[in-house]
């Protein structure tokens, strides 16, 4: 006879003998998720039940992970990677072959000319302003497509009622506008009204940000370069990637983009990167970028990876395999919280453009108990309690919960949101389903036990 202790209790598996192993631990699974995790039997049931209501979009993601897996093998066979590109260089960095072989390589998947992926660039938004300071100059002007830009990007473009921001765009004599989106879309006729002559660059922002809206599709994106390139050509085209690598089977860059920007500890990353930003494109375009980002004369060639080139390549290879993992997460998420009542974003069955599940919650009291629960069952820190505060870049306050391994990363399960109405909470992430599964229930779960939304 044999036990497995479940908090307090004791069950005795001889009583969980059923006719089939399976039914055997799915028994035993109810159990731990009644005993341990204090979810109803209601709630697991439904949670059964939205499972079998997913299986088509489950479908279509193991086939996108595949194709994706598929195309991230054959360009490290084509680099030719050996275990000598995953040691470790200092200072300078000169001749680091293992820097080399992760810039033809994120090139090659994400259908660029060129990559530029260093440990040097600290986020997403720093990889952003690289990319934008080393391709615009005084007089040029940037134009966001896609309405207003995420906050971080605020203080770097200059958008201010008074004086421009220290050492922003709007500073060094770069103008800028946006294009407000037309019912959660790129108004492609506005956008044709608004290029012109003058306009250098225009900004893609993929991922729904703070706003309620799904993530940009590639067939979005590449109407939207098309309608660009139509009135003027020589726009440059920026896409802000973070959160949509591999959602998808094709890269901007596949569809006309001239640069395309991310963070290592988002999609890329696998969920191992421990920092670091690419940016890939036109080979002049990325070398302008490694000029700012560097020096002009240093450029591209420098750059120590001070042993991380390991964690670079390993997380790539993995990244279609976690990114498949938090597209499930999200699509439960999705179908669990409209079956409960709430509206979601976007809808459990959309075509999705990142990895971003809205959740409308509609009091600043049932945002800050999702976010204490997901906190709670999260793998680091759980004991923390996140809280409403101000953080440098965010216009609000904003609430974040992030029991990661790597601070801050967002294909780790997160969630976070600014204090303002309709108080939505923007869920990513998840290494793995399961752990999605459970914390998103024991959200839900919270909710109903505390009767707020």
């Amino acid at each position: 006879m044999s036990h497995i202790k479940v908090g307090v209790e004791m069950i005795n598996t001889s009583d969980l003998i059923m006719e089939k192993p399976e039914d055997r631990l799915k028994g035993l699974m109810q159990q731990v998720l009644n005993h341990e995790f204090q979810l109803s039997p209601k709630l697991i049931q439904l949670a059964e039940e939205i499972e079998e209501e997913i299986q088509s979009q489950e479908t279509r993601i193991r086939l996108i992970v595949t194709f994706n897996q598929l195309r991230v093998l054959q360009a490290f066979r084509e680099a030719g990677i050996s275990e000598y590109h995953l040691k470790e260089t200092t200072g300078y960095g000169y001749g680091d072959i293992g820097r080399e072989g992760l810039d033809q390589i994120f090139a090659q998947v994400f259908g660029a000319e060129a990559g530029l992926v260093r440990l040097q660039m600290v986020s997403g938004t720093h990889a952003l302003a690289v990319a934008l300071f080393g391709n615009l100059r005084p007089g040029d002007e940037l134009i966001s497509v896609t309405g207003a830009p995420y906050d971080t990007l605020a203080e770097i473009i200059g958008i201010s009622q008074g004086p421009p921001p220290p050492g922003s765009l709007s500073e060094l004599g770069v103008t800028y506008r946006e294009i407000p989106l037309k019912m959660g879309r790129p108004d492609l006729e506005a956008v044709s009204r608004t290029i012109g002559p003058r306009t250098k660059m225009a900004l893609i922002q993929r991922s729904s940000g703070y706003s309620w809206r799904p993530g940009l599709t590639i067939r979005q994106i590449k109407e939207l370069i098309d309608t660009i390139k139509s009135i003027n050509h020589n726009t440059l085209v920026l896409v802000d990637n973070c959160y949509g690598e591999f959602v998808e089977e094709k890269e901007p860059g596949m569809v006309g983009a001239d640069l395309t920007v991310g963070s290592l500890i988002k999609n890329p990353g696998g969920g191992l990167a421990p920092s670091g930003g690419y940016i890939v494109g036109r080979q002049d375009c990325v070398e302008a970028a490694a000029r700012r980002l560097t020096a002009p004369g240093i450029g591209m060639h420098v750059g120590a990876t001070l042993g991380v080139n390991r964690w670079f390549y390993q997380g790539l290879f993995m990244a279609p395999q976690i990114v498949g993992q938090a597209l499930r997460g999200a699509i439960f998420a999705s179908r669990l919280f409209q079956r409960l009542g709430y509206e979601v974003q976007p809808q459990p069955s959309d075509i999705r453009g990142d990895i971003i599940q809205a959740i409308k919650l509609n009091t600043p009291e049932a945002l800050e108990c999702f976010c204490r629960v997901i906190q709670q069952y999260s793998p680091i820190d759980s004991t923390a309690t996140p809280v409403f505060d101000k953080l440098p870049g965010y216009d609000h306050q904003v609430i974040m919960a992030a029991g990661t391994f790597v601070q801050g990363a967002s294909l780790e399960l997160s969630a976070d949101a600014p204090l303002s109405s309709p108080y939505i909470a923007f869920l990513q992430g998840g290494l793995s389903f399961d752990h999605t599964r459970i914390a998103t229930l024991c959200a839900a779960q919270a909710l109903l036990k505390e009767s707020i939304s």
